[in-house]
């Protein structure tokens, strides 16, 4: 199996550096690297030709314009899997030696699980508890799992049915020639879940617990409007198109929004998108999101 290992980076050069490097103490090396520059502009072309390491670049065009890439590139060079990951993360040695063994017949993608480099133990993003339809579920306890602990006691065996994409995703390319390429028109947020649901109707899709992706703590990043306008409009999206309950999600989709930029960036933002200057972009992707419109059209 031809492995390509991808890297999708915008102005993160040192995160990058640390990422790379990692991935020289693979167990199993992959077959090729690819960097996708998204435009940077902070030494990162710089750097990698110090390194010597392949990269394209392109304009911004989001993280899922350099997966669809990333992606490109694997399938016109012969390889048979593709391995995803954002720039400032990186895996344990054994992982893709761990992912390779579980990409068999029948399995469309195996990712690792994404913990806090800082906490191991912990996940960077919870995972969902499922329904009887491999869906998130609304009600209960828990309805989600924090821990690695928590997560084992479920997954005895050592994978789980749902994978948070781009931190160490291995995907099959013959997944890929079935379900075609990333949706490069979501460009910021749920590029990941759309691409989930898409490559499970052409295999089983699941993280394998053993395969750790370590990442940055990321509750505390602050949001930008135009990740707040692409968070709400394509999660409202995304609903729609692969999940139940929609109109209860979609409550729950706003509240979270509207929660999570208070904890990141403090109620003046919250208030400036209610009410105030940032209110007909906020509205803007409501709208736009009830209506299905994918696409990179955040004005500002």
């Amino acid at each position: 199996m031809r492995i390509l290992a991808a890297i999708v980076t915008h102005n993160r050069c040192g995160l990058l550096g640390r990422c790379l490097d990692h991935l020289q103490t693979q167990r199993r090396l992959p077959d090729g690297i690819l960097v996708i520059n998204n435009a940077s502009t902070d030494g990162t072309v710089e750097m990698l030709d110090q390194r010597g390491t392949p990269y394209v670049t392109q304009e911004n065009v989001g993280s899922a314009g350099g997966w669809h890439r990333g992606i490109r590139h694997a399938l016109e060079h012969g390889y048979d899997a593709v391995w995803l990951m954002d720039d400032d993360g990186y895996s344990n040695a054994g992982a893709l030696a761990t992912l390779q063994g579980a990409l068999t017949d029948g399995v469309a993608c195996v990712s690792a699980v994404v913990v806090r480099e800082d906490d191991p133990s912990r996940f960077v993003f919870p995972f969902p508890v499922l329904d009887a339809a491999g869906l998130p579920v609304l009600w209960g306890r828990p309805r989600k799992m924090a821990t690695l602990a928590d997560l084992r006691a479920i997954a005895p065996r050592g994978t789980y049915p749902f994978a948070h994409f781009f931190n160490g995703a291995l995907v099959s390319l013959a997944a890929v020639r079935q379900v075609g390429n990333v949706d490069r028109g979501y460009f910021m947020f749920g590029d990941e879940v759309d691409y989930f649901f898409r490559l499970r109707k052409a295999g089983r899709v699941m993280s394998v617990l053993d395969a750790l992706h370590y990442h940055p703590d990321v509750s505390q990043r602050p949001y930008t409007a135009a990740k707040v306008y692409y968070y709400l409009k394509n999660t409202l999206i995304l609903n729609e198109r692969y999940f139940n309950a929609v109109w209860l999600r979609h409550t729950m989709a706003l509240a979270a929004v509207l929660g999570r930029t208070a904890s990141r960036n403090g109620m003046g933002m919250v208030l400036s998108l209610v009410a105030g200057s940032m209110a007909p972009a906020f509205y803007s992707a409501i709208a736009r999101g009830l209506q299905g419109k994918v696409g990179k059209d955040f004005n500002g």
